[in-house]
């Protein structure tokens, strides 16, 4: 869920990432961010030290620059790390990493997409999903895939407010309702 604390570090940090000069692109900064916030948040020491109060700032700067180093985080994600872990707000960091992917996707023309099937799709499956969401909505499509065993077939994708459901159980119930109005 995207709150107005986490949208303003993601929006703060696109700005930097956006400018012509950062030598970082979207992508690479969405994919060092899922890699820190994913460091951050399995690790149960990590997180109470930068969280700590108790704990210095020298020594917070110590160990941020040791995680960036030993991650090969771009300076300018270092400097985030920084500015989060000073203001005690590494617990949001899942939040800000999605409140970020949705800033870098709206700047960029995708449209998130949430895809589920019953099983695990092929390459070329999900190239001809994206493909074919992407042509019905006129706009680049970000597909987040989801298997859930409990669909007999098909896929389900969920696109903003829309849902278009190409499962089995979907065909039923559609069948179901078209015989019972008759």
């Amino acid at each position: 869920m995207e709150d107005a604390v986490s949208f303003h570090y993601a929006k703060a940090l696109a700005e930097a990432v956006f400018r012509p000069d950062s030598g970082l692109t979207p992508a690479e900064a969405i994919t060092q961010l899922n890699d820190a916030a994913t460091a951050i948040r399995e690790s149960r020491p990590l997180r109470g030290v930068l969280l700590s109060p108790a704990i210095s700032r020298a020594r917070k700067t110590a160990v941020v620059a040791r995680l960036a180093g030993a991650m090969k985080l771009h300076k300018l994600l270092r400097n985030f790390l920084l500015v989060v872990s000073s203001h005690r707000r590494v617990n949001e960091m899942d939040q800000i990493l999605s409140s970020f992917e949705a800033v870098v996707d709206d700047r960029t023309g995708f449209v998130p997409a949430e895809i589920i099937s019953a099983g695990e799709l092929s390459a070329a499956q999900r190239e001809r999903i994206e493909r074919a969401l992407g042509t019905k909505l006129g706009k680049y499509i970000r597909a987040h895939y989801r298997v859930d065993p409990g669909l007999l077939g098909g896929v389900l994708a969920r696109v903003a407010s829309r849902e278009y459901d190409a499962t089995l159980r979907g065909k039923l119930d559609s069948m179901r309702y078209r015989l019972a109005a008759r």
